[in-house]
Formats: C-alpha cells, sequence, structure tokens
C-alpha cells in the first residue's frame, strides 16, 4: 500500500512540524509510544509534556522512557490535557501536539476522552503554538461515546478561522468498523 496508514501519517506531521530543541505534547500519553516519539524528534535540547488521567499510563511510559534513556527531556503529567496552561510555562512556545482519542489500549474502556476537554486542550495550545506548528487529533470512534466526541471535534474544527489555521481532514473512506481517522491543524 502506498498511502500512508493513519499512525505513520500522524508521525509523518508531527515529523514535518518538529526539529531538536522544540517543545512538544503529547495530550494522550497512554503507552509511551508518542511521548517516546515525540522525546527523539525534539532531541536533549527540547522537551516534551506528557498528560494522562490514568496513572497506570504513567507508569508504563515512565517504563518505556527508561528502557529507552529518554526521561531527561520529558515531564510526566498526571492530569488531563484540559490542563496545558496550569501545568505548561507560560512563556513556552509549543511545536507540536497529537491526541489519540478513546481509551487506553489494554485499560479501563470506561475511561474516555471527551470532546469538551480535548477542545480546550487544543485552544490552549493553539494560543501558545508557534507559527506552522502542528496539532495532530487521531480521532477512534468506534467504542460507547466515540461518536459523540468525533461530531462535536469535527463541529469545532470546521469553526477555526482560516486565517488562525490551516485543518485537515486525513481518512480512509473504504474501510469497515469504524477506522480511525486524523483531523489536523497547522497554525498559520
Amino acid at each position: 500500500m502506498k498511502l500512508d496508514r493513519i499512525l505513520p501519517y500522524a508521525r509523518l506531521l508531527l515529523e514535518k512540524a518538529l526539529s531538536p530543541g522544540d517543545v512538544a505534547i503529547d495530550g494522550t500519553m497512554g503507552n509511551g509510544h508518542d511521548t517516546l516519539f515525540l522525546a527523539k524528534l525534539v532531541g536533549d535540547n527540547g522537551h516534551v509534556y506528557s498528560f494522562d488521567i490514568q496513572e497506570s499510563a504513567l507508569e508504563q511510559t515512565r517504563e518505556r522512557l527508561e528502557e529507552n534513556e529518554m526521561t531527561n527531556n520529558v515531564t510526566l503529567i498526571h492530569a488531563g490535557h484540559e490542563h496545558v496552561k496550569e501545568r505548561i510555562p507560560e512563556e513556552t512556545e509549543i511545536a507540536g501536539a497529537i491526541f489519540n482519542l478513546g481509551y487506553l489500549p489494554g485499560g479501563d474502556k470506561e475511561i474516555i476522552t471527551t470532546a469538551p476537554t480535548t477542545i480546550s486542550s487544543v485552544e490552549q495550545i493553539l494560543e501558545r503554538m508557534k507559527s506552522e506548528g502542528i496539532i495532530v487529533l487521531v480521532i477512534y470512534h468506534g467504542h460507547p461515546g466515540g461518536d459523540i466526541e468525533r461530531d462535536e471535534i469535527l463541529k469545532f474544527a470546521r469553526t477555526i478561522p482560516q486565517d488562525t489555521a490551516h485543518v485537515l481532514e486525513y481518512k480512509f473512506l473504504n474501510q469497515k468498523n469504524n477506522p480511525p481517522f486524523i483531523v489536523a491543524i497547522e497554525k498559520r
């Protein structure tokens, strides 16, 4: 297949946005894969702020970072991603962010992301994002509540002024079982 699948395309977008020394956000830490990926992109002189409300996510991510000797440039935050303004220094300029919306793989499927907190976080990040910075939302919507979050985020994304950001939707149209898709927001 020549077309990028969803997660490789998400990473490609982040590779375009992030350089060594930049600041990035993982809005949904999960099992730490994206946090590690971001830490490698921003390097020793950059920094990653990674959010999750579940202690198990912090533990798994901490272990993954330690195994890869990537702990110096990452701050793990045991809080929801809607706390960006409170948890990241005010003068910080953000170059990239990723969210994998839904629930923690292998975790409690009753604990899910919701549109109000995600939208709040995206708005806060956009305020502090540098020009051509990118926010990638990977939207998993095949679980209970996922359709509500999907619809609200799409509605929000369509209202972002064109002079503020470019907004992209990337998805496969003919796949079964509610495949995930991407909404990417590039600040102008």
